[in-house]
């Protein structure tokens, strides 16, 4: 079925977030018969009933099946959920949000993805386009849905789509005209069982490029699929400028976008620019307070070891109270608890702590298991001397005990305003920088 075939078939749309809802509004446009689904009984479905979309919440039921000639899965629903094995077995299509917003836009898309860095460097590039004075969209996993942009995008502008392993499942059609992998490290082992299979599902992105597309990939990475161009990209590029955000992870993630903005022409004193003055993104090593010479520092974004280790590596020689946990990827954390300076201490929360604590013991790290990021927070500021930095970077999920990474880095930043000496003189902190995870 191609997208000029919606008009009269009936869709099936499960999960009805950002993605799904933005999905299932553009298909009623497209006239389509919609029929909505999420398992979450107390969903607010918004103006989809008034739209005419048909809603079915809680239990999944093989009967919604029943006269369907399209499925368009959400980014947060597994493969392996009834409906979609149903459709597969009933040879019925199954889409991501992602492939039907790439079959009803004609705009160039540059897509990146990668286990960490993809949102600073999405966030950066759209900074960039703007730099130079050349419309552009971000959108895809930093929280607006591809989907949202038809009927209202101009034809010229480029679309940036940061792109996770989950947005990549079920695309068929998808072709970036510039493809961004800006690492690949273990992530999601819980969801896709294997890295081999995550990296797989990562590598699509590039699969249907040709010969006149761009495919951006670390320095030393291995083959890729598809016929493009390849460039190569590392930390000790030269760049137009400094990016503005410190780190090496961040000069890596600027070397990334500047090696994707010079692959479409963007001017050099354009990308300098964007790089000097692009501050980060918030929740990605965001510098909250520093109250009574303590440093926050809110990393809610680093939902697995390795963008932990990102956090870790950005204060060294500093003293760390590290809040750690949420729910766990199936990933170790030895190298994680090795990552540890001497006087450093970890504060566990959420599921994932006895496998944390595990690890952390085993590194002779102290740790306390507290539960809450209320508790957390509270035993590291009393801890905590001048100098010293609190930081919020959990490598694991939110889903645990917040809705959200963002809903887990506005806790943490709640908090801190709590403190006591919040408010004077010294206690908000301008400059806020990025991990991208």
């Amino acid at each position: 079925m191609s997208a000029s075939e919606l008009a009269g078939r009936r869709v099936l749309v499960v999960g009805l977030a950002r993605s799904g809802t933005a999905a299932a509004e553009v298909l009623v446009g497209r006239g389509a018969t919609v029929i909505g689904f999420d398992r979450d009984e107390s969903l607010d479905a918004g103006r989809l009933p008034e739209l005419g979309v048909e809603l079915h919440r809680g239990r999944e039921e093989e009967r919604l099946l029943q006269g369907i000639d399209l499925v368009v899965k959400s980014p947060g629903v597994p493969g392996e959920t009834l409906l979609v094995t149903g459709a597969r077995e009933r040879g019925v299509p199954v889409w991501s949000e992602i492939e039907l917003g790439s079959r009803l836009l004609s705009n160039p898309i540059l897509g990146v993805t990668g286990t960490n860095g993809k949102t600073t460097t999405s966030e950066l590039l759209g900074a960039v386009f703007r730099a130079a004075g050349r419309p552009v969209e971000v959108v895809g996993n930093v929280g607006r849905p591809l989907t949202s942009l038809v009927g209202t995008v101009s034809d010229d502008a480029w679309v940036v789509c940061e792109l996770s392993s989950f947005q990549l499942e079920d695309v068929s059609t998808l072709r970036p005209r510039v493809a961004v992998l800006t690492n690949l490290e273990p992530d999601h082992l819980d969801r896709h069982g294997t890295f081999e299979r995550y990296a797989a599902i990562k590598l699509t992105l590039f699969e249907r490029q040709r010969a006149d597309d761009v495919a951006i990939v670390p320095r030393g990475f291995g083959p890729v699929p598809g016929a493009a161009r390849r460039v190569e990209f590392a930390a000790d590029d030269e760049l137009p400028a400094e990016p503005l955000i410190p780190g090496a992870h961040n000069r890596e993630n600027a070397a990334a976008a500047t090696a994707a903005a010079r692959a479409i022409g963007v001017p050099d004193d354009a990308i300098g620019r964007a790089l000097e003055t692009f501050p980060g993104v918030e929740h990605r090593i965001e510098a909250v307070a520093t109250v009574a010479g303590v440093l926050y520092v809110n990393d809610s974004k680093a939902t697995n070891a390795a963008a932990a280790l990102r956090a870790l590596a950005s204060f060294p020689g500093r003293r760390k109270h590290v809040i750690l946990g949420g729910r766990g990827k199936a990933e170790p954390y030895d190298a994680l608890a090795a990552a540890f300076e001497p006087g450093d201490r970890a504060y566990l929360i959420g599921e994932a702590a006895p496998q944390l604590a595990a690890a952390l013991e085993a590194a002779d790290v102290p740790h306390l298991a507290a539960g809450t990021m209320e508790r957390g927070l509270a035993e590291a500021a009393a801890a905590a001397s001048a100098g010293d930095v609190v930081l919020l970077s959990p490598a694991c999920a939110s889903f645990d005990q917040f809705t959200s990474f963002e809903h887990r880095g506005e806790e943490f930043r709640s908090l801190v305003q709590k403190l006591p000496g919040w408010g004077l003189d010294d206690a908000r902190t301008g400059a806020s920088s990025s991990s991208g995870c």
